[in-house]
């Protein structure tokens, strides 16, 4: 068992940190043709073709082509890590070890308020303390005792601290303890956390809040890390409204808020959103110019006369890899190879099916691009029956509730409501899953970690 649930097959690719780190390290020059990953086939051999709507890529080889196509790209563009300050490297990955570049504590430092004690007591209490901050104060002699602040540096040939609701001074200014002190007690010693040499953190390990802080504490002002790849919205969609109520068949633009944050918290740099309606030429414009390292449109993917997405990206000579997925909602969304080390996912209109195509073609490109780990599949069982549909993958917004997870209501591709409330998606196999039955579980990113929290 894991801490969440029954862990899962591992995929037969897992995303190996250390791998693609070496690869950005290696600063390699332009691929040549063969060094393309191969494009996975649009339908196995010899499975049921129900329609010719089920002619598309396995939801599960989807996610994998999305993260080999991507590994493909961090080698050819052998992008070099970057020195990166403090305040800005939330959420990137580490390039390099962190190693101490001092003891922690430097100097031996007082673990309470108190006071530093020398031999046993009674003791005779100096008339100035001793403050975090100052430099290191004078020895104290046996029978001697100074008040000390928690932090503040103790004084040679002290004995231990006491705590302050341990001692209690008498008449003549004497100090008493109400029980035995022991050698060094409350103290921290030099090099308790680590000596000056001794790594911290490995590569590849992700920064979280407490990473900054530790790197704070070791005395790092930068530490160097991945760059986040850079990823451009493109809204698509004439029937988009930016403010205000619907209105004349117009609706409100659920994307173009939505998006950026969440690719944010995948580990983007969301480098522009542009509005660009249902304009062909705009799009062709938009593709043509774009230097990012993955562009995600929304809507245009079918075959409709405003689907602009399919014909720009054959206008173009784009190398569709993925091109519809067996996962309801979003099976028309796709993956191709828009330039040299440039990809793009094209995510269907409707909001969930968005969403759908958020995890399983977007996530896997910018996890490999950001080098961050593969998250470890793992299992719950749901509390109630989820239907599945007879041939395609189904995604479900579920809440976690103790050791089941409970699949929402308001799942439609259209619908936000049941997402809004979630804390994963539920992977449910063509056919369904019974109540209690073992289901496979999405993390979202800022229910899974309290890193990808911050969305800035």
């Amino acid at each position: 068992m894991t801490a969440r649930g029954i862990k899962a097959d591992e995929d037969a690719e897992d995303f190996d940190v250390e791998e693609v780190l070496a690869l950005v390290k290696e600063h390699n020059g332009p691929h040549t043709p063969g060094d393309h990953m191969p494009v996975s086939a649009p339908h196995a051999p010899g499975s049921p073709t129900p329609d010719r709507h089920h002619k598309a890529t396995p939801w599960r080889e989807a996610r994998d082509t999305a993260a080999r196509v991507a590994r493909a790209a961090a080698r050819s563009a052998g992008r070099a890590p970057v020195s990166v300050p403090l305040d800005a490297a939330l959420g990137l990955t580490l390039a390099a070890p962190l190693t101490a570049l001092t003891d922690l504590p430097s100097f031996d430092t007082s673990a309470m308020d108190g006071w530093a004690v020398a031999g046993p007591g009674p003791w005779d209490v100096r008339d100035e303390g001793v403050l975090a901050g100052h430099a290191e104060p004078e020895p104290l002699t046996d029978g001697e005792a100074v008040r000390i602040a928690t932090g503040a540096r103790i004084p040679p040939d002290t004995t231990a601290v006491l705590r302050s609701e341990h001692g209690r001074t008498d008449a003549k200014d004497r100090l008493h303890t109400s029980r035995e002190i022991e050698p060094g007690q409350d103290i921290r010693p030099r090099g308790q956390e680590c000596r000056n040499g001794d790594q911290l953190l490995a590569v590849g390990t992700l920064v979280t809040p407490a990473v900054l802080g530790l790197a704070s504490a070791a005395g790092y002002d930068t530490v160097t890390a991945v760059t986040r790849p850079r990823v451009e919205v493109l809204v698509l969609g004439d029937e988009l409204l930016t403010e205000g109520l619907p209105r004349d068949g117009l609706i409100r633009d659920a994307l173009g808020p939505m998006l950026p944050p969440w690719l944010r918290a995948l580990g983007a740099e969301v480098t522009s959103v542009r509005r660009l309606g249902d304009d062909a030429k705009a799009l062709h414009k938009a593709l043509t110019r774009s230097d990012a390292d993955l562009i995600v449109t929304t809507g245009g993917t079918a075959a409709g006369p405003v689907d602009h997405v399919h014909p720009t990206l054959q206008r173009i000579g784009a190398e569709l890899l993925v091109d519809g997925v067996k996962v309801r909602p979003g099976h028309p969304m796709l993956l191709a190879r828009t330039k040299e080390n440039q990809h793009l996912v094209g995510l269907p209109g409707n909001p969930l099916a968005a969403v759908s195509g958020l995890l399983t073609l977007a996530e896997p490109v910018l996890r490999t691009l950001a080098v961050r780990p593969t998250p470890e599949r793992y299992t719950l069982p749901l509390k109630e029956a989820a239907h599945g549909h007879p041939y395609d993958t189904r995604l479900i917004p579920v809440v976690l509730r103790g050791d089941h997870a409970v699949p929402l209501h308001y799942h439609g591709p259209a619908m936000l409501r049941g997402m809004a409330a979630a804390d994963a998606i539920a992977v449910v196999p063509p056919g369904g899953v019974r109540a209690g039955q073992e289901t496979e579980l999405l993390d979202l990113p800022w229910a899974s970690a309290g890193i990808e929290v911050c969305f800035t």
